[in-house]
C-alpha cells in the first residue's frame, strides 16, 4: 500500500473544493472563526475570503493577543549570507534564472570569502545566519554547502540553510555538520502555475520539492520554513494549501518546529509581470488569519518589505525578521565595494527595507518588543 503523502491531501483539498467553500461563506461563519480558540480549515478560508475584510481589525487584534501569548514581546533577528548566484533551473520571477537575460557577475564565494562575510557580519552582533544558494547541484555541490556551513558555525549560535530541494541523505550530511533550519518555498502550490512558471533544470520536478521539507525533517533538522510566493498564483487557494502543508509538517515532522514565511513577489526580472499582486491589506490578512488557524508556528518576514511595512506588522503576528540583508554573494564584504567600472555581482532581487542591524534593533525597541539574537541553544539540550 503507498505511503499516505501530503500530495494525497492535496488532491482531496482541489481548487474546485476550496473555491465552494468560498462562495458558502457568511457573517456567521467568519465570527465563528473569530471565537474559535481551534480552527479548521473551513475556518481558516472564512478569515481569508473577501467577506472578512470588514473584520481585520478583530482578526489583527486576536492574532496580537495570540503572538504576545505564545511568544511574548520579542522579534528574533537574523541575516542571509548568499554563497552563490549560479542557478541551472530557469524560473521566469527570478533573477538567478538560468535564462534570465540578466548580465550581471555570476559567483561562488571561496572558503576564504565565507569566512571574511561571517567575520563582517558577527561584527554587527549577528548570530542567526539563513546559508542561500541558487538552484545548481552540479556547479554548488552538497559537500560545499556542508563546508559553508561547518565555517559558518564558527561565528554564529545558529545556521540555517535555504538551497536546492535535496536527497534524505543529503539534507543528513547538513544536519550533522550543524544545520538547524531548512527553509523552502513551494513558490505555488497550484500545478499548472508552477509547470508554466519553471521552465527547465531539477526545480520543474513539482513533487520531489513538494515532500523536500519532510524529508529534511526525518533527519533531524530542528526547524522547518515553508512559504509561498504571493504572486504568483491566486493567493486564496495557495494559502490555503500552505496552511495544509504546515499543520501535515507538523504531524509528520513532530520533533521540528515548523515556521513560516510571507515572501510578497514584487521586483522581477522584465520578462515576467507578477500576475497577481498582492496589496498591503491582503498582506494584513493573509498574516493574521494564519496566526488565529497556527498560533504556535514562528512566523518570518523579510527585507522583501518596505521599513514602514515591516514595522506595521510586527504587532499583527511576526516573530522574526532579517536585518541589514545583501541578497548579492559577497554582499557584505568581498563584493561590496565594486568600482563603477567593474560588472556588478548578480543578486537575487532587490531588497526594499535598507536599514542597518543597529536601525532595525531600535526600530524594535521603539515599539516595545525586545530583539532576540538567538532562540535556541542546543548545548541547554545536552544538559538535560
Amino acid at each position: 500500500m503507498k505511503p499516505y503523502s501530503f500530495s494525497d491531501i492535496l488532491n482531496k483539498w482541489s481548487s474546485d473544493l476550496i473555491q465552494e467553500i468560498y462562495e458558502g461563506i457568511n457573517e456567521d461563519k467568519i465570527l465563528h472563526a473569530l471565537e474559535n480558540d481551534s480552527l479548521s480549515i473551513e475556518d481558516l478560508i472564512a478569515l481569508l475570503s473577501p467577506k472578512a475584510v470588514p473584520f481585520l481589525e478583530k482578526m489583527a487584534q486576536k492574532a496580537n493577543q495570540l503572538t504576545r501569548w505564545h511568544f511574548g514581546r520579542t522579534i528574533s533577528l537574523y541575516t542571509p549570507i548568499y554563497l552563490s548566484n549560479l542557478c541551472a533551473s530557469d524560473c521566469v520571477y527570478c533573477y538567478f534564472a538560468s535564462h534570465s537575460g540578466i548580465r550581471e557577475k555570476r559567483v561562488t564565494l571561496t572558503e576564504e570569502q565565507i569566512r571574511e562575510e561571517c567575520i563582517e557580519l558577527s561584527k554587527k552582533g549577528i548570530q542567526t545566519v539563513l546559508l542561500l544558494t541558487g538552484d545548481a547541484p552540479n556547479r554548488v555541490p552538497v559537500e560545499y554547502i556542508e563546508q559553508a556551513v561547518r565555517i559558518a558555525k564558527e561565528y554564529f549560535k545558529s545556521v540555517n540553510v535555504e538551497v536546492y530541494s535535496m536527497d534524505e541523505a543529503h539534507y543528513a550530511q547538513l544536519a550533522h555538520a550543524g544545520t538547524e533550519g531548512v527553509t523552502l518555498y513551494m513558490e505555488t502550490y497550484d500545478k499548472d502555475t508552477y509547470d508554466k512558471v519553471h521552465l527547465s533544470g531539477k526545480k520543474k520536478d513539482y513533487l520531489y520539492r513538494l515532500d523536500a521539507l519532510e524529508r529534511a525533517g526525518r533527519t533531524g533538522i530542528r526547524r522547518l520554513t515553508c512559504g509561498v510566493l504571493l504572486g504568483l498564483s491566486d493567493w486564496r487557494f495557495d494559502v490555503v494549501w500552505l496552511a495544509l502543508h504546515a499543520k501535515y509538517l507538523e504531524k509528520t515532522c513532530w520533533q521540528s518546529v515548523i515556521s513560516l514565511s510571507f515572501p510578497r513577489l514584487k521586483h522581477t526580472p522584465p520578462r515576467f509581470k507578477v500576475p497577481h499582486l498582492v496589496n498591503l491589506e491582503k498582506l494584513v490578512q493573509i498574516i493574521t488569519a494564519m496566526r488565529l488557524f497556527l498560533p504556535y508556528s514562528p512566523f518570518n518576514l523579510s527585507t522583501r518589505e518596505s521599513a514602514e511595512v515591516r514595522d506595521h506588522l510586527i504587532p499583527l503576528g511576526i516573530t522574526s525578521m532579517s536585518a541589514g540583508s545583501s541578497t548579492r554573494p559577497g554582499g557584505y564584504k568581498v563584493y561590496q565595494d565594486t568600482t563603477t567600472s567593474q560588472r556588478p555581482v548578480l543578486e537575487q532581487f532587490e531588497i526594499d527595507d535598507h536599514r542597518t542591524v543597529e536601525e532595525v534593533v531600535s526600530a524594535i525597541k521603539a515599539q516595545g518588543y525586545d530583539p532576540v539574537w538567538v532562540d535556541f541553544e542546543p548545548g541547554f539540550i545536552k544538559s538535560l
